[in-house]
């Protein structure tokens, strides 16, 4: 029975994600379970920025991660408009984001609840002006600050 179902996957090994043991057999398909698709339903609903990474903002834990936080950083993303979750403190967040998006790694960014993709899309949209487009339609930047007109503070001379 096992070896039947490992050479059809072997046979279909070239197929995209979603896996291609779930497609050539799917019984043995993953599905996430309720609870995790809730509370990934809620963190994406959280703020309008969302980042699934490894490691926080502060200390990331890969070379991705730091990338996609850096690339974020310099397209002045609003810090009150912005939660991160570290998928290290639980293996089935770090999973379940996997099957959620049906995109196999990790960093993911969502903007609006919308999945973007991950740190080679956000990369790649960061040099073509697209990322800035996005997070400027969405309201995700810090406002700029409006420059108040100068007072001058001058007093008519007077004569004697």
């Amino acid at each position: 029975m096992f070896r039947s179902v490992f050479h059809t996957a072997r046979l279909s090994a070239r197929k995209p994600f979603p896996s291609a043991l779930a497609i050539a057999n799917p019984r043995l398909a993953r599905f996430i379970s309720t609870e995790i698709k809730d509370a990934i339903d809620k963190a994406v609903l959280s703020s309008p920025v969302v980042l699934f990474m490894k490691g926080t903002p502060e200390f990331p834990q890969c070379g991705f991660s730091r990338a996609t936080i850096q690339i974020l950083g310099q397209q002045g993303v609003d810090p009150v408009k912005f939660a991160a979750y570290n998928v290290l403190e639980d293996p089935e967040l770090r999973d379940g984001i996997k099957e959620y998006s049906q995109w196999p790694t990790i960093p993911q960014l969502y903007v609006n609840k919308e999945f973007v993709g991950g740190c080679d899309i956000v990369m790649s949209m960061a040099q073509s002006g697209e990322l800035a487009d996005l997070l400027e339609q969405n309201e995700c930047l810090v406002p700029e600050e409006e420059e108040e007109p100068l007072e001058a503070n001058v007093k008519p001379s007077e004569r004697s």
